[in-house]
């Protein structure tokens, strides 16, 4: 082999494995998205960051069910996790946050529409509540009995578990309200939701106690493993994920690891001092 010809197949020698190497370094750095809504609604005018319009919505299921996205519910993850499966690719989870009585006037049509599986987690103490702001009993059962929408536990109330001093009350929350909605719903209620998202390593170990197979977070970090089942990363969606190269970004599994990065950043720039 000439010379010229051992410098370019070196030179393409070194492109491949730095090729390769970015390529394994990001896949190990995948996280299955789990799709946080809250609202979906059409006349909401504040606390846009928790509102999606339902064009938007249908749009962003339209654009899931065109391009073959996995989507399955959040006790799917987790099995396939703890029994260590392959997930298939673009694997996928839709949940909601609360229990907003517009999940049932806009959202489940929607999910029905394109035979979306999603799951709901309930704050079990405001449904059917004064203000008619929140699914009624009678509209989580029809959900249930479609066959797609799965259930889930938010606590009793909306009050964030870091935030009570009384591990007898932190505890009631997690496991009265599991307890009410099996009751109510006559099913199991296998996965909780953390209010806003924020929990500690006690509170993380109570909820595997009360017998929930997995829990899911916001964003906790990369202190947690990113298939830490009693731990797992979401994504909010919100009204600017109508943009569909938007939206793709957050679905394409890599956004939360890009995400922790600009965080981690910015807390090492705090606390250096620099803003």
């Amino acid at each position: 082999m000439s010379k010229r010809k051992i410098i370019i197949v070196s030179i393409f020698s070194i492109f491949l494995v730095a090729l390769l190497s970015g390529f394994f370094f990001l896949r190990s750095k995948y996280v299955v998205p789990i799709l946080m809504y809250h609202s979906v609604n059409p006349a909401a005018k504040e606390n846009l960051r928790l509102v999606v319009p339902p064009e938007i919505f249908d749009r962003q299921m339209g654009f899931l069910k065109k391009n073959r996205y996995n989507v399955i519910p959040v006790e799917s993850l987790i099995k396939l996790i703890k029994e260590n499966k392959k997930i298939p690719p673009k694997t996928l989870c839709i949940t909601f946050d609360d229990g907003y009585k517009d999940n049932y006037l806009y959202a489940f049509p929607v999910l029905k529409k394109y035979n979306l599986p999603a799951t709901v987690f309930i704050i079990v103490n405001e449904i059917g509540r004064g203000q008619n702001d929140r699914l009624s009993w009678d509209e989580v059962k029809k959900m249930r009995d479609s066959g797609i929408v799965f259930f889930g536990s938010h606590c009793l109330g909306p009050e964030p578990l870091v935030n009570m001093h009384s591990d007898a009350q932190i505890l009631h929350e997690i496991t009265d309200s599991k307890k009410a909605l099996e009751e109510k719903l006559g099913v199991k209620i296998p996965i909780f939701s953390y209010p806003e998202g924020l929990f500690n390593p006690k509170i993380r170990q109570m909820v595997i106690d009360a017998g929930y197979s997995g829990a899911v977070a916001t964003n906790p970090g990369r202190q947690f493993a990113n298939d830490d089942c009693f731990a797992l990363k979401r994504l909010r969606i919100s009204r600017n994920a109508g943009n569909m190269f938007v939206f793709y970004t957050e679905t394409s599994g890599y956004y939360t690891f890009f995400k922790e990065g600009k965080k981690l950043r910015h807390e090492k720039r705090k606390a250096s001092g620099k803003n």
